[in-house]
């Protein structure tokens, strides 16, 4: 039997079109546990690869013989090799392409909706990080929002939209994940925003992001208004786009809310959260379709492959929206939160440019789930 090699795009086209997936995971266990490939209907096997030296043949009960299997490893070797064995056995086999590394770097673009005067907002989802962002495109121009640290996925996007990149955008100061915001601005010369309290220490230039400020995206004027909104950071700030959108970033999402405690301050900002989520959110359109920089389940994911959902829906279903008393906020939102990012503090220090790390460094910094949510 051949051996095929899948890329992550392929992987995701399966996540988005809801197909089966039978999936045999070689890493060790503890990883597979704190992390791996998710789709609506996929199904795992984890075995260690070094369970799986001396053969295949005690697993081979234990795996689909009517479909092809995915093997999957860390960065590609071990499930290579492991595949191998499978397709001597008779079995319809692949492997992913550089491994869960590359699993964790794809992100799949996915329009949202139709702006005023032929506008598009697109968001880009990466699937293996649960990380979204953003590009605004109206008669030539674009805005990018949330962008994460593959700076030739979103450049590349624009080339090919034939559009040129003015506004770029990071809602807070991240601290899962590497920004790419500044370097795209750097790249393209467009103008770098960061709102200022979240940016006492970092140490490039920037546009202050502040409540109110607005920017028109080509001549269709496509307002992106920005709204202060701490809680997750001290500096937070939601964007509302072309009427119709409200991006959120880490301090409301499809499950669930922000949490407050990746600067060390939970019990600081805990009130903010609840002003931001309780009053200042309430004084918005229920209509508004709410666009987070985050999702943590597969789940969150609508039938096209988008994470968004109307404002109102979310005020009458999600649970961290619906706690009635201040002081069972504070208990939820400091005693129910998951381990912090991998390497959150570094990550911070990156975004705030005081370290530069190499590439592989990066990509190890950002492995595992997305961990932004109060549970």
């Amino acid at each position: 039997m051949s051996i095929q090699k899948w890329s992550a795009s392929q992987v995701a086209k399966k996540v988005i079109n809801n197909e089966a997936l039978f999936i045999l995971d070689v890493r060790n266990a503890e990883a597979f546990e704190d992390w791996k490939m998710e789709g609506h209907r996929f199904e795992y096997l984890n075995i260690p690869y070094f369970e799986l030296l001396d053969g295949i043949e005690d697993i081979l009960p234990k795996i689909p013989a009517e479909q092809t299997v995915l093997v999957v490893c860390a960065k590609e070797g071990s499930s290579l090799m492991v595949a191998e064995m499978l397709s001597e056995a008779g079995r319809d086999v692949a492997y992913l392409a550089g491994g869960m590394k590359s699993w964790s770097e794809y992100l799949e673009p996915i329009k949202v909706g139709d702006l005023t005067g032929g506008g598009e907002l697109y968001q880009f989802v990466r699937l293996g990080k649960g990380c979204l962002s953003y590009m605004v495109i109206s008669e030539g121009e674009a805005a990018i929002i949330d962008a994460v640290r593959f700076t030739d996925v979103f450049t590349s996007f624009a080339e090919q939209k034939n559009v040129t990149i003015k506004y770029v955008f990071d809602t807070h100061l991240h601290a899962d994940h590497i920004s790419g915001g500044r370097h795209i601005a750097e790249e393209t010369g467009a103008a770098y925003y960061l709102p200022p309290k979240d940016a006492e220490e970092v140490v490039f230039p920037y546009t202050p992001l502040v409540d109110g400020a607005t920017v028109q995206i080509g001549a269709s004027k496509i307002d992106v208004g920005a709204i202060y909104s701490p809680g997750h950071t001290i500096g937070s700030t939601s964007f509302v786009i072309d009427g119709s959108y409200l991006l959120t970033g880490d301090i409301l999402f499809i499950d669930s809310i922000g949490r407050p405690d990746l600067a060390g301050l939970a019990e600081d900002w805990v009130g903010d959260l609840r002003e931001t989520l309780y009053k200042r959110y309430r004084k918005l359109s229920e209509e508004l379709i709410v666009l987070p920089a985050h999702f943590m389940i597969i789940d969150e994911l609508n039938a096209d492959g988008t994470v968004a959902k109307r404002l109102g829906e979310l005020l009458a279903q999600n649970h961290g929206l619906n706690i009635q008393s201040d002081e069972e906020f504070r208990r939820v939102v400091t005693d129910q939160l998951p381990p912090q990012p991998n390497a959150y503090q570094e990550i911070r220090q990156v975004n705030m440019g005081k370290i530069t790390p190499a590439p592989d460094e990066q990509t190890e910094m950002e492995i595992g789930p997305n961990r932004c949510a109060v549970r």
